[in-house]
């Protein structure tokens, strides 16, 4: 695993798995560690919803994409063609569709969108393509709104419920495309395993809902009302353009890995949300 924080990674992490530190852009010693594996998951990114955008941070979200996965894929030209990881998995996200109606049903074969996020995640896929000219595949992860323990998006969502002020965001119409983290590993396995599997893959579960409902299904699990809605005109002033990836979504199904056999642990909202929010 590569970390730029090795220290943090090595006290999470179990002793079996070998942490090697990184500077994102930077070439180091790190372009040695490729050479030692079989594939690599880029999940690296700078926390793009949640956040007001500037100049200064689209350049934040830009270089720790788009630049890191130009600086992996020169890792990769640089060693020897035999010993080159067979397989690349990016992870960029469902945003590469832009903005769709909920009854507008979305697979890898859908065009990319032409807002900031679509076109972001399209040139971030753009700059790990050259890798498959070297001999490494390239499987484009497009990565929904990830459910698991830890913190991130789902506690922050949870946190308002828990004080009684709970509710959807904004016209709660748009759509939310949901993963819980097991099946996210299990779908890198699966892009791992299947040689044949190249180009984009949909890290979704396969049943989306709306925002509506994504609020509803916390509030049942966590015993409250969904109740308070915050409207758009609040969103936007917080956030400024950064509001549009929390009030506009798209329904994105998994059509690849289905069609590669993958078998969801959490296909349904509720038994995922309840494993990361409901009592243990």
């Amino acid at each position: 695993m590569l970390s730029r924080d090795p220290v943090a990674a090595r006290s999470a992490l179990p002793l079996a798995v070998r942490i090697a530190g990184y500077t994102p852009n930077v070439e180091g010693p790190w372009f040695d560690e490729l050479a030692k594996t079989d594939a690599v998951v880029n999940l690296s990114g700078e926390q793009l919803v949640g956040v007001r955008w500037s100049a200064a941070k689209k350049k934040e979200f830009e270089e720790s994409r788009i630049g890191v996965a130009k600086t992996l894929v020169k890792a990769i030209e640089r060693i020897p063609q035999n010993h080159r990881p067979q397989v690349i998995i990016g992870a960029s996200g469902v945003g590469y569709y832009g903005a769709h109606g909920p009854n507008e049903e979305i697979d890898e074969s859908s065009l990319p969108g032409r807002d900031y996020v679509a076109l972001l995640a399209e040139r971030w896929e753009e700059a790990l393509a050259p890798a498959a000219a070297l001999g490494t595949r390239v499987v484009r992860g497009r990565f929904g709104l990830v459910i698991g323990k830890g913190g991130g998006a789902i506690d922050k969502m949870a946190r308002p419920f828990r004080m009684h002020v709970g509710g959807p965001i904004g016209s709660g119409q748009q759509m939310v495309s949901w993963v819980h983290l097991d099946d996210v590993c299990g779908m890198i396995q699966l892009a791992i395993d299947k040689p044949e599997l190249t180009g984009p893959m949909n890290v979704t579960a396969p049943n989306p809902v709306n925002m509506d409902q994504f609020a509803e299904a916390i509030g049942v699990i966590l015993h409250r009302r969904s109740y308070l809605r915050v409207p758009e005109g609040a969103v936007k002033a917080l956030f400024g353009e950064g509001a549009e990836p929390l009030l506009t979504g798209q329904r994105v199904l998994p059509k690849v890995a289905e069609a590669m056999g993958y078998e969801f642990e959490y296909p349904e909202l509720l038994p995922a949300l309840e494993s990361v929010i409901g009592p243990d």
